[in-house]
């Protein structure tokens, strides 16, 4: 690593000084030598500099504290001074407004955080809290510099601390672009969007070594914290992508969905997509058959601005759907139950990653949207040893909680609990509108005949024929579609094609809702 040499005594005129700061800068910003650049590159990852370029707009980065260095000693530290410290921290525009950012300089220190680094975050996330705007984490650091033994400690209870106090606040958004390991990896934790590299970067509490030591099994770096392991399994990240650009280009992208605090609303931008359009194709995605399934990403693409949505968590609890669209140019949060997997019922990991999406859109003043075909809860001892309860009450709480504006639209089947959690009318969504398909039932009719009318069943000629006549007769009685709005269970019965104008003039009207919530501290929700 070169060494930058001190101001000399020479340098006594402002030229001199001029000079002199300008050779530090540029010292500061070349960063070490360039060798480890390349290693950097040979491991198909950017430079710190290099991913702030990519993140912010051409030119807008005004970086702090790049002269800032550690005054630790001992174990050689004294002798190993850089300058950033192995932190680059500032902030800049993306799309023109304002965002903070700080990234880890795998090159100096290998990213490890000190003092003097954990001091450059907090400062950073300081000020982003105190200017409302977003902040990005740019991760790739190997946890807390041993040789500085507790102080580093310290500088993540820090880290830890602000983004507990920002959250809600300000969006936080985590990019994990190296390793991620010991306590570094409850930073991300904390924040409200992980983005992960494929094959470079990882995330765990405990490495393969220590999992082999303890455990005995033998599992690598990306088996054990890998981002498809986060994504699909742990739902620890929210998006994973193959290379650097693409996901900080989808972190722009996300950028431009959220308001920079969480006393504004996220930017409406003009639409081409007409907000009267209707979609006759919508009768033709979803079956009446209710037995019958389909994927509801389409029927998403039909409703929103020219198509486009971001998924939240696509890869993991795919029985339900989280995304961020646009209707008529203004952002809105979809919830929706996905009938191609698991039949949409709910269970412990839909109704945790729900449940976080309902917080975030409500924390943001984001519009809810819900779609409706749900059959229940998932049943089955895991489930209920798993502790669905709890986790359902998450969603159900969630909701209950949320102030924002909150849409519903049943298209099938809504049955039993799971109907009431999906923001039903009966726990606050302020219009509730159902297709002419739909069956809103505490169950399914044949179900509902088999404890309702067992008795009878068993003592027919012939049970079978008996069992199909009172599953019709129920089925006609408290299932047909206009069941629900005869009781003003549901605002309207509307047209599937006309759902689109529907949904922009219900949350246009409600784009002036103003809802409080008893005075306290703060809730208890279910853990």
């Amino acid at each position: 690593m070169t060494e930058i040499q001190e101001p000399t005594a020479a340098a006594t005129d402002a030229r001199g000084r001029v000079a002199e700061l300008r050779t530090l800068r540029e010292r500061a910003l070349r960063g070490p030598d360039e060798r480890a650049t390349r290693t950097q590159h040979a491991r198909g990852k950017l430079t710190a500099r290099e991913r702030i370029e990519l993140l912010l707009d051409d030119g807008s980065f005004c970086e702090t504290e790049p002269l800032r260095r550690h005054r630790a000693t001992g174990f050689g530290l004294e002798d190993k001074r850089p300058h950033t410290d192995g932190v680059i921290t500032g902030w800049g525009t993306v799309y023109g407004r304002t965002v903070f950012v700080y990234a880890h300089d795998f090159r100096i220190f290998g990213g490890a955080l000190g003092e003097a680094h954990a001091a450059k975050i907090h400062k950073i996330m300081d000020m982003a809290i105190s200017a409302g705007a977003p902040l990005v984490g740019l991760n790739d650091g190997a946890g807390a510099r041993i040789q500085e033994g507790v102080t580093a400690l310290a500088g993540y209870g820090g880290i830890f601390r602000r983004h507990t106090l920002a959250s809600g606040v300000i969006p936080q958004i985590s990019v994990i672009l190296g390793p991620c390991a010991g306590g570094a990896a409850y930073s991300p934790a904390l924040t409200d969007f992980v983005f992960m590299v494929r094959e470079t970067a990882q995330m765990f509490i405990t490495g393969p070594d220590v999992v082999r030591a303890v455990t005995g099994a033998e599992v690598s770096h990306n088996g054990l914290g890998g981002a498809d392991v986060h994504a699909t399994t742990s739902g620890v990240c929210h998006f994973a992508y193959d290379d650097e650009a693409a996901c900080l280009e989808d972190v722009r992208y996300l950028l431009t969905l959220l308001p920079a605090n969480n006393r504004e609303i996220p930017e409406a931008l003009p639409t081409t997509d007409p907000a009267e359009r209707r979609s006759d194709l919508l009768l033709d995605l979803v079956p009446a058959d209710g037995n019958r399934p389909y994927d509801m990403r389409r029927v998403i693409e039909e409703l929103v601005d020219d198509g486009d949505h971001l998924e939240i968590h696509e890869h993991w609890a795919t029985n339900i759907i989280c995304t961020l669209a646009r209707l008529d140019g203004h952002v809105v949060g979809i919830v929706a139950n996905q009938p191609q997997r698991l039949a949409g019922a709910l269970d412990i990991e839909a109704s945790e990653k729900a449940a976080r999406f309902v917080q975030l859109c409500d924390a943001f003043n984001i519009p809810l949207v819900t779609l409706l075909d749900v059959p229940g809860f998932l049943p089955g001892v895991d489930q209920e040893h798993g502790g669905i309860i709890r986790h359902g009450a998450k969603l159900l709480y969630a909701y209950c909680n949320a102030t924002v504006p909150r849409v519903s639209v049943v298209l099938r089947k809504a049955y039993g609990g799971a109907y009431i959690v999906m923001d039903s009318q009966s726990i606050g969504a302020d219009v509730t509108y159902a297709w002419p398909t739909n069956e809103i039932a505490v169950m399914g009719a044949e179900g509902a005949a088999d404890i309702i009318f067992r008795k009878r069943i068993a003592e027919a000629d012939d049970p079978e024929v008996m069992r199909a006549r009172l599953i019709k007769e129920y089925r006609s009685e408290l299932m047909h579609p206009y069941y629900a709005a005869e009781r003003g269970l549901v605002d309207e019965v509307i047209d599937p094609a006309d759902t689109r104008p529907v949904l922009v003039r219900t949350l246009a009207m409600l784009r002036t809702k103003h809802a409080d919530l008893p005075s306290r501290k703060h809730g208890n929700p279910p853990q």
